[in-house]
C-alpha cells in the first residue's frame, strides 16, 4: 500500500473536487395550475438570480466556464409549505440559494441553489422526484 503525505492527500482531495460535477438544483412547485411556459419562466428567473447573486463564487465561475456542459437538476416540490421547508433546511446548512417569489402575487414558486459540487447538496433534494 502506498503511503501518502498529508500534502499529497490534500492534493488528491482537491483534484477529486475539481473532477466532481458542479450542478445547480432548481426546485419547482408542481401543485400550481399555471401554464407550463409561466412555470418555466419562474424557474429560469430563479436560476439566473441564484447565479447572479453568487457570480464571483469559485463553483459558479467553474460552472459558467463551460456553458455547453452546465448541469441543472429540476425537481418537483408538491406544495408551498414543502418549498419553504426546503428553503429553511438549506439556510440552516449555510447553503446559498434564491427562493423565487412571484410578484405581485407574493407566491413562492421556485428555489435554485448556486452551483455546487453535487455531493454538497444532493441530500437535500433526494426526496423529490424530477419535475415533469
Amino acid at each position: 500500500m502506498e503511503n501518502t503525505t498529508p500534502d499529497q492527500q490534500q492534493q488528491q482531495q482537491q483534484q477529486q473536487q475539481k473532477e466532481e460535477a458542479i450542478v445547480q438544483y432548481i426546485a419547482m412547485r408542481n401543485d400550481l395550475k399555471w401554464p407550463k411556459g409561466a412555470l418555466i419562466a419562474q424557474g429560469a428567473h430563479c436560476s439566473v438570480a441564484a447565479i447572479h447573486l453568487n457570480y464571483s463564487d469559485a463553483d459558479t465561475v467553474r460552472y459558467l466556464s463551460d456553458l455547453d456542459r452546465m448541469h441543472k437538476i429540476v425537481v418537483a416540490v408538491p406544495s408551498q409549505a414543502e418549498l419553504v421547508e426546503l428553503s429553511a433546511a438549506l439556510e440552516r446548512a449555510g447553503l446559498k440559494f434564491k427562493l423565487w417569489t412571484e410578484q405581485p402575487e407574493n407566491v413562492p414558486v421556485s428555489l435554485a441553489t448556486k452551483p455546487y459540487p453535487k455531493s454538497h447538496v444532493d441530500s437535500f433534494f433526494r426526496a423529490f422526484k424530477l419535475f415533469k
